[in-house]
């Protein structure tokens, strides 16, 4: 039997069941390296970021949990459900967790970019991942776990676990707001200039490339991407509110940050 036929039948089940079939695929995709420090947890903040008993906030590297209600905001679907299985893996672990810093540390809120580990060298993001609680993100430098964790993404994706149970993934035309997203639209064009590279979705968002990433992608590949449908994942900017746009351009801009971020064999 399939492992993805596994899931369905174990999301079925109950999540216990879900957990203890991922756990050994966990451990063999993404093995905790040697040696790694530990760190007690003081508290779980939601579905993607812990604060530590000694003071550093760490926001997991690999994924993007939904976000919980703050300023008076409701709480996106199964953000609480993310943040109260994270706690439980912490649980498991007994409040101990090994940390891998990431190669680029720190992001801009000053907050600790690591990869985290269970006591038994869970990697708890793959986990996350596989239950359907989180969006799989890489941003560079910090990719080291992008494969395995991409492979626990398809996953819970193939059977259509938590945020896949009803696709998330939107048209450019329905995006109203910024943040993170996951959007399916046809190439209209692909310049590229200065600025990086631009892929413009539907004439509603324009994808951008920037050049300092362009060498990590297949750049002919993108320039042959005109009339082909392609899926988008990342953090979607209203240029509006920034006073620069021009007659032209679209309002919306997602930054894209690694190859994995954007598919383009969309269907």
């Amino acid at each position: 039997m399939g492992f993805s036929r596994l899931l369905k039948r174990a999301s079925l089940v109950g999540a216990f069941f879900m957990s203890a079939v991922w756990l050994s695929a966990a451990n063999a995709l993404c093995p905790a390296p040697s040696n790694l420090p530990t760190a007690q947890v003081q508290r779980v903040v939601d579905g993607d970021t812990l604060r530590l008993s000694d003071g550093r906030s760490v926001r997991m590297i690999g994924l993007n949990a939904p976000e919980t209600g703050k300023k008076g905001q409701s709480a996106e679907p199964f953000a609480e459900a993310a943040k109260r299985r994270l706690q439980a893996l912490v649980d498991e672990s007994a409040g101990q967790v090994s940390v891998r810093v990431g190669e680029q540390a720190a992001d801009r809120y000053g907050r600790t970019l690591a990869n985290v580990y269970g006591r038994n060298g869970d990697n708890l993001e793959a986990q996350l991942l596989a239950e359907g609680l989180a969006y799989l993100v890489a941003v560079s430098p910090n990719v080291a776990l992008v494969d395995c964790q991409q492979a626990a993404e398809k996953t819970a994706r193939d059977a259509g676990l938590g945020v896949w149970r009803n696709s998330p993934v939107q048209s450019p035309d329905q995006i109203s707001s910024g943040g993170f997203a996951v959007v399916s639209g046809r190439v209209s064009s692909v310049e590229r200039n200065g600025g990086g590279i631009w892929i413009q979705l539907d004439d509603a968002l324009v994808l951008r490339v920037a050049p300092n990433l362009a060498g990590q992608f297949d750049i002919a590949e993108l320039q042959h991407l005109e009339g082909r449908q392609v899926e988008a994942r990342g953090w979607i900017i209203d240029r509006s509110r920034r006073g620069g746009l021009k007659s032209g351009q679209s309002r919306w801009m997602m930054p894209i940050t690694h190859p994995v971020m954007l598919n383009t064999n969309s269907r």
